[in-house]
């Protein structure tokens, strides 16, 4: 059963009609020109399509597949987007935000998204900054089985974590004095897990990538194995692909 369209991202011109890509349900992926935007979409058999991690991969194979086929300046759409008819995403999309789509396809021109994740053991972490720090582990150890009242317990914390987020951002700072430069913009976003220090996305020229992934490297091995980094050296540009209403 058709159940109208399913979209997945929007290029600035004319593309092939045909790409040799497999969609959500395996359905041949095809483009839609609409007043000189190309939609990349390939026939909904579902009213609406459940956010599993199957379909979710399906999304961003069908983007990044269409990017390293050479449409570099891509606007992806968020996942789920069917529509009934092209007269809807006229309505609904061309018309109210045509201007607000040619800005962002001026920043998304030839550019690709990667993102950094930082990681390190906050255990560790805590062991290292005591040891480089004489003065605040004396004071901790000679606080260690006496009664303390609540001003002495909030002080020595207060200590302790404001060295600890100091040396924090002596890494995120490192990392962001490092490869900002070869960004177009950065969206930092909250850490996910504990043990995550740093996360953040980075809007590239494509070409720059190899450049920034061997700067990646170099801090890498800078911090040796007191740091883990997760790098995603290629998506679409989801983070930088906002309409403000």
């Amino acid at each position: 059963m058709d159940c109208g369209f399913y979209l997945y991202g929007i290029f600035p011109d004319a593309i092939p009609s045909t790409i040799a890509i497999k969609g959500l349900d395996s359905q041949p992926v095809y483009s839609q020109v609409i007043d000189g935007l190309s939609f990349l979409y390939s026939e909904a058999k579902q009213e609406k399509y459940l956010a599993s991690r199957r379909n979710l991969l399906s999304h961003e194979k069908v983007l990044e597949q269409a990017m390293q086929e050479g449409f570099r300046t891509l606007l992806p759409l968020r996942f789920g987007l069917v529509v009934k008819s092209w007269d809807t995403v006229i309505i609904q999309l061309i018309k109210p935000y045509k201007e607000k789509l040619e800005e962002l396809f001026q920043k998304l021109h030839d550019t690709r998204e990667v993102s950094i994740k930082i990681f390190w053991n906050p255990k560790a972490e805590l062991q290292a900054m005591m040891e480089s720090n004489p003065s605040l582990k004396q004071q901790r150890d000679q606080m260690e089985g006496k009664a303390l009242s609540m001003e002495e317990v909030i002080h020595i914390g207060q200590l302790i974590e404001s060295n600890l987020t100091a040396r924090k951002q002596s890494v995120i700072q490192t990392f962001f004095n490092e490869l900002k430069p070869l960004a177009n913009e950065v969206v930092e976003s909250d850490p996910m897990t504990e043990d995550m220090i740093y996360n953040a996305a980075f809007l590239i020229p494509w070409d720059k990538e190899s450049l920034f992934s061997e700067r990646v490297e170099a801090i890498d091995q800078q911090f040796g194995e007191r740091l883990r980094i997760r790098y995603n050296n290629f998506t679409a540009p989801y983070t930088f692909a906002q309409i403000n209403a």
